[in-house]
């Protein structure tokens, strides 16, 4: 779906290069780290090529502003730590801003909401929602805010235990598996799960947290701060956000 508007984009942005690897930023290209096993905001496909509804997002906002990006995949965990240190210039890893990371770095305006769900596996389909997972097993993302709010329900005994994954999509193996009862994790990323395993996965409840996910950098890079919010208040007045949204999650009022 929008295959013919995104070769137009590339068409126009010439300049925007996609590499899925390592290694220094060449020719002036802003260097974009992100964890590439989070559809559908990034993934790889079958070419090992990084794709994705942020990855469309922020090509589509370097064409409009003229910039240049080479791309790396990175451990989630690692993003905060490299945009601080100056290894990458950019995190675009469906990353949810908050108070903390807020003292860390910066954050681009809002591109999109999300929340936190629970997610049931064959083990635990009577669950009705977060107040029935007392004595259960949870898989967790590490260093999201699925994992902090799942903290919070081990501190409180609310849930039995907690398993970290360095992945969602190795979490939710897991719970397809049976190793754990429910994955506490965003809800677009979520919903894609369940809508391959519809049988299998369920979400329960209601939202657990409001969330909205921004793109990061260092702080003191006032410049670039700057276009890239120029930039996605320029493809969200001009249909493109709505068209990406269309094409990764079937609606664009998401």
């Amino acid at each position: 779906m929008q295959k013919w508007f995104w070769s137009g984009v590339i068409l126009l942005a010439g300049s925007v290069l996609l590499t899925a690897c390592g290694g220094g930023a060449k020719d002036g290209a802003l260097l974009v780290g992100t964890e590439a096993t989070y559809p559908p905001f990034e993934m790889t496909n079958d070419a090992g090529e990084i794709v994705g509804f942020d990855i469309d997002l922020i090509k589509a906002i370097a064409a409009d502003q003229g910039l240049i990006l080479e791309f790396r995949d990175m451990d989630f965990d690692s993003l905060v730590p490299a945009v601080q240190g100056g290894n990458i210039d950019i995190a675009v890893s469906g990353m949810s801003i908050t108070p903390l990371r807020q003292k860390q770095v910066a954050f681009t305006d809002p591109y999109i909401e999300a929340g936190l769900v629970v997610a049931v596996g064959p083990n635990a389909m009577n669950v009705g929602g977060v107040d029935d997972l007392k004595g259960l097993r949870i898989a967790v993302q590490q260093g999201t805010t699925g994992a902090a709010k799942t903290e919070e329900l081990l501190a409180a005994k609310a849930i039995g235990s907690v398993k970290y994954f360095p992945n969602v999509s190795v979490a939710m193996m897991e719970l397809l598996n049976g190793g754990v009862d429910a994955v506490i994790n965003d809800k677009p990323v979520t919903e894609a799960f369940v809508a391959k395993h519809p049988d299998k996965i369920k979400i329960v409840g209601e939202t657990l947290a409001s969330d909205e996910y921004g793109f990061a950098l260092a702080k003191g890079r006032e410049e670039l701060l700057a276009k890239l919010n120029a930039g996605l208040a320029n493809v969200k007045a001009d249909g493109t956000w709505d068209q990406l949204a269309t094409q990764y999650f079937g609606d664009a009022s998401k």
